[in-house]
């Protein structure tokens, strides 16, 4: 759906602009070749990293240059033009200064102070709005800016482009109503550096094919979009070792990895003597311990000492399914106080997105100084729920904002392709099916192995069992080896 390099482009790459431009983007480190792991969680044998051309000011006004001559050559009609944060946002600098186009600024977050805006400049209703990007891959970037934009009561219908990584971007967004226009793509700019003898053939083969076996494709029910899952995935040990991975995050998947378990326990159970029964018998078998600490009927502090004790001996980490959906300040007053005092023994909380990024500030500012995480519910296993589509497109989107303190998703499969964070999904039973009361349940192997999610969360299957630890570890083996094949590892490794 990309369009071809229009007559100025081309002009350009006829008189050697194209070579000039492919070999000065490697001499510069913004495109390499080797093994990179992407937000994805893929290993690319190719990355590009244009944000480095910003210390290289001739290859920054060159590039500048060619996507606004590309503009031209396509004939895109426009009132104003926004850059996509951050590495986009010089380039639509110098077009809009040496051609004298205003020019909007897309903020990742909302200010809390002043105006509050979340778009910069003046915004004139009605008006067209040129989107600028540096490198499209599935286009879930320009979509976010289109948004925006869209929502400010702009029109929105073309984006350009430097460089096209052809895996699906341009179908997505023409599919929400934007041709995408490239000054070049991937695959050109192979050719042309395995000309120059700088990239070897068998790399190019390398790279043209993880580009076809890494195709995303539009949208899918839940309006996110999905990448074909075709290479082999990354382990929870080397997920734990990513720079931008929570700590907490981190010690869990590692605990994981030691104990061949991403089993969660849900132990609604309304006596504190049962809790710590399930907690000192099944420890071993899981990596969380969800509870409901508010239906225990005769909750006392002393019981939660004794859990946080278990949680240690044990090695399994303690989340309490509050599912926190109040404005900031209320939140925060949950999670600190009370008779419950949640935040000075729950590793882990939940909340609900409706109230805004406010539940997540609130959450924050008791759970971060004491290295705590919050979930956030991006969908739920109950029929009928609503927490679908855009709902979930706003968790992602607000974890992404505030990945310091946001663990991961309550989800029924993975909802957003980077590694750092976790999908915990709950609804799951040996065999699928449901309740009476609107509970859908999916196999382990389904939850794991299918829909990509990382630890299954099983309440029932296990405490209505007659031997709940033998349940337990057929949950257990059954999760772990379905992430083994995931992965690529047979059981025996």
């Amino acid at each position: 759906v990309t369009s071809s390099p229009g007559d100025g482009v081309l002009a350009a790459m006829a008189a050697g602009g194209m070579e000039r431009l492919a070999s000065e983007l490697e001499g510069a480190g913004a495109v390499r070749f080797g093994e990179f792991v992407l937000k994805s969680g893929l290993v690319s044998p190719v990355y590009v990293d244009l944000r480095v051309i910003i210390s290289h000011p001739a290859l920054l006004n060159q590039v500048a240059h060619l996507l606004f001559q590309t503009t031209k050559d396509a004939g895109i009609k426009y009132d104003c033009l926004c850059g996509v944060p951050y590495t986009a946002l010089p380039l639509a600098t110098i077009i809009c200064s040496v051609n004298q186009i205003p020019m909007l600024i897309r903020r990742k977050e909302a200010k809390e102070h002043g105006t509050k805006r979340i778009v910069e400049g003046v915004i004139n209703s009605g008006e067209t709005c040129l989107i600028i990007e540096d490198v499209v891959t599935t286009g879930s970037s320009v979509l976010e800016t289109a948004e925006v934009l869209r929502k400010e009561g702009l029109v929105v219908t073309d984006a350009v482009v430097l460089l096209d990584r052809e895996q699906g971007g341009g179908a997505t967004l023409a599919k929400n109503g934007i041709r995408l226009h490239s000054v070049c793509t991937l695959t050109q700019v192979l050719k042309i550096l395995e000309q120059q003898n700088k990239v070897a053939s068998v790399m190019v083969t390398k790279v043209e094919r993880f580009i076809q076996e890494n195709i995303s494709r539009p949208s899918e029910p839940n309006g996110t979009s999905a990448i074909k899952r075709t290479c082999k995935e990354m382990s929870f040990a080397a997920r734990a070792e990513l720079p931008g991975t929570h700590p907490l995050v981190a010690r869990l998947l590692r605990l994981m990895e030691k104990k061949q378990s991403n089993l969660c326990l849900s132990a609604d159970v309304t006596q504190s003597a049962e809790l710590l029964r399930l907690a000192a018998v099944l420890g071993p078998s899981i990596c969380v311990l969800k509870t409901h600490i508010d239906i225990l009927e005769d909750f006392t502090s002393e019981v939660i000492h004794e859990l946080r004790e278990l949680a240690d001996q044990h090695e399994f980490l303690i989340f309490e399914d509050r599912k926190f959906a109040d404005i900031g300040n209320t939140v925060k007053h949950q999670y600190e106080g009370g008779v419950f005092k949640i935040a000075s023994w729950s590793d882990i909380v939940n909340a609900h997105v409706v109230p805004g990024p406010g539940v997540v500030k609130g959450l924050k500012a008791v759970g971060q100084p004491l290295q705590r995480g919050c979930l956030l519910i991006g969908e739920m296993s109950s029929e009928g729920s609503l927490a679908t589509g855009e709902y979930t497109g706003a968790a992602v989107k607000m974890a992404e904002e505030h990945f310091d303190f946001v663990l991961g998703f309550i989800s029924g499969s993975r909802i957003v392709e980077k590694p750092e964070f976790l999908h915990l999904t709950p609804g799951v039973h040996m065999q699928a099916g449901g309740d009476s009361l609107g509970q859908k349940y999916l196999s382990p192997q389904e939850v794991i192995g299918e829909k990509g999610s990382d630890i299954i969360i099983v309440g029932r299957g296990i405490l209505s069992a007659p031997n709940r630890l033998e349940e337990a570890e057929t949950y257990r083996k059954a999760a772990w080896e379905s992430y083994l094949q995931r992965i690529g590892v047979s059981a025996q490794d």
